[in-house]
């Protein structure tokens, strides 16, 4: 019987690995076999995910996502030393709240350069033929509000909404080579980020989130096990796709 979910000596690159969903995908993805390469500002957090992780291959990388400039060395390092690239992650991200009367051009770039240019650039390079293999497969973290949107959020939603139309426009481009293309778009996840939201809205604010979510806040680990099926031949027909893993939010 074939493992479904199986990365053994696939080579991931994971991005935001020093927290959240980026740090649980990279833990899943080296317990189903895959050797992986992980990207991060923070090395003590990215060490630590590097600690948690299990097997051997993995690579550590302290880089701040938006230096445009250092991916192509990047990439091309992590080709030269475990082989071309299996699957992506891109998992770095920056939330913004600020209402449109105070929303400055500079915020706005600053959202985009994280959460959307700095992906693309990655993928751009990842994709050259030299470094990907044949029936590959990228995702991109996008979030709920970026289908449905949300107040205060005008920033953050564009960003993770440009993500999906991108994505989409990225799947056709790549399908001729089978490189597979998907977003995931979680709700509220409880991470390091989140929890530092939900401090600044009270108890009654965070019992009126809650409402919305039907099965509850997820978990890091929610994700990151629906980034493992993507990443896996399991998922070898599904690209162009946006998932949703929301605990019911788009249904409530």
């Amino acid at each position: 019987m074939i493992n479904l979910i199986n990365l053994t000596d696939k080579n991931i690159v994971i991005t935001g690995a020093s927290s959240g969903i980026g740090q649980s995908a990279a833990i899943l993805c080296s317990k189903l076999g895959a050797k992986v390469s992980i990207i991060g500002r923070n090395k003590d957090n990215l060490t630590k995910t590097l600690s948690l992780m299990e097997g051997t291959g993995h690579l550590l990388f302290i880089m701040d996502v938006t230096k445009y400039e250092q991916i192509d060395a990047l990439v091309s390092e992590i080709v030269a030393t475990n082989g071309k690239i299996d699957g992506f992650i891109y998992s770095a991200g920056l939330e913004m709240t600020r209402p449109l009367k105070i929303l400055k051009i500079e915020m706005l770039q600053e959202v985009f350069a994280v959460n959307v240019f700095a992906g693309f650039e990655f993928a751009k390079y990842i994709t050259k033929k030299q470094n990907i293999n044949q029936g590959s497969s990228l995702i991109f973290i996008s979030s709920i509000v970026g289908m449905f949107g949300q107040s205060g959020k005008i920033a953050y939603s564009a960003s993770k909404g440009a993500l999906l139309s991108g994505c989409k426009s990225m799947a056709l481009e790549f399908a001729n080579r089978e490189i597979r293309v998907n977003t995931i778009l979680p709700a509220l996840v409880e991470t390091d980020m989140s929890t530092q939201i939900m401090e600044t809205i009270g108890e009654e604010g965070k019992a009126e989130v809650l409402k919305m979510h039907p099965l509850g806040f997820g978990k890091a680990e929610d994700v990151a096990n629906s980034c493992a099926f993507l990443l896996s031949d399991a998922s070898k027909w599904i690209t162009g796709t946006n998932f949703i893993i929301d605990g019911g939010y788009s249904a409530s």
